[in-house]
């Protein structure tokens, strides 16, 4: 047994863990809490404008990575190429976040997981892939498990008041699941046609989308009033969503996406049940089983490419 192989993988699973769990913590807190002066009743954060930060922190990564790699900062391939990516991942966060104003974390986070058939669809018109009798199955698992889950208990943000809310936050689901499907299958195919490295995509895809997402923020007036302890929660979401993406990169390249797929799979179900404690989201014995179901079947994919191996 490598020891050391063993080890790194388990470093390197924690690191994921610790930043994107820490992500889904600072997300929820920023997004559902008021911010300012208590006594004007305080504002909500713009996503626009948090967005705009994870791509500013981001960039300084993928900056940081280049000079370390002695890459080049020139483009790989024409900013336009970048466009169609910067404009549906800036589309897909924005809609993460603003979700959290309409439906709980826990739903939130359990749709998202639902993201493989939007890819599964993005993949069969525009890359015309094939999938097999296990990605339906998976498909259909995790489709049941997430209809479970919003049929059969409370879905709602908690400071949700308007019956139409739960309404509002499927469509925005519906809309992140859309633009994050196609953001997946434009980024394949840019890696395979131009040979773009992770950095130099991650560095002007983040440069378009900060310059737009800070266009709107200002115009929009979704820059805050200075919060101390708000800027501090922006810096630390933004800080961990970027130190996950070095974490992402190295289990992937030295463990596979295998590895990597549980342990996401792994994350996402620590988060709700973190979330349901922390934040206080009761989930009802329903959604229980609809939550197993969701993950029970991603982690059969898993196991079954395992096993094919």
């Amino acid at each position: 047994m490598d020891y050391d192989r063993t080890l790194k993988g388990v470093g390197l699973a924690m690191g994921i863990f610790v930043c994107l769990i820490s992500y889904g913590y600072f997300q929820e807190l920023i997004m559902t809490g008021t911010w300012g002066n208590d006594k004007l009743g305080g504002t909500q954060i713009s996503s626009l404008f948090l967005v705009m930060c994870n791509r500013i922190t981001s960039m300084g990564i993928a900056v940081l990575a280049i000079m370390i790699k002695r890459d080049t900062l020139m483009p790989a391939a024409p900013l336009t190429a970048y466009c169609a990516i910067a404009f549906s991942n800036m589309m897909a966060t924005t809609c993460q976040y603003e979700a959290l104003r309409y439906v709980s974390f826990p739903t939130q986070t359990l749709g998202k997981t639902a993201k493989m058939i939007p890819v599964m669809i993005w993949g069969t018109f525009l890359a015309r892939k094939k999938y097999k009798l296990k990605d339906y199955l998976v498909a259909a698992g995790v489709t049941t498990g997430t209809t479970l889950f919003l049929l059969t208990g409370p879905v709602s943000a908690k400071h949700s008041k308007d019956s139409k809310t739960t309404l509002i936050g499927a469509m925005i689901m519906a809309m992140y699941l859309f633009f994050d499907g196609f953001t997946s299958t434009v980024q394949e195919r840019l890696f395979k046609d131009r040979k773009v490295s992770t950095w130099n995509q991650m560095l002007y895809v983040g440069l378009l989308s900060a310059l737009v997402t800070g266009m709107g923020s200002q115009g929009g007036g979704g820059v805050p009033p200075y919060d101390a302890n708000l800027y501090m929660h922006i810096f630390a979401l933004s800080m961990s969503a970027a130190v996950a993406q070095i974490f992402i990169l190295l289990m992937i390249r030295d463990f596979g996406a295998l590895l990597f797929a549980t342990v996401m799979t792994t994350r996402q179900f620590l988060s709700i049940l973190l979330s349901c404690i922390i934040f206080l989201h009761p989930l009802s014995g329903g959604q229980w089983v609809g939550t197993c179901l969701v993950f029970g079947s991603l982690y059969m994919k898993t196991a079954i490419n395992v096993w094919k191996k």
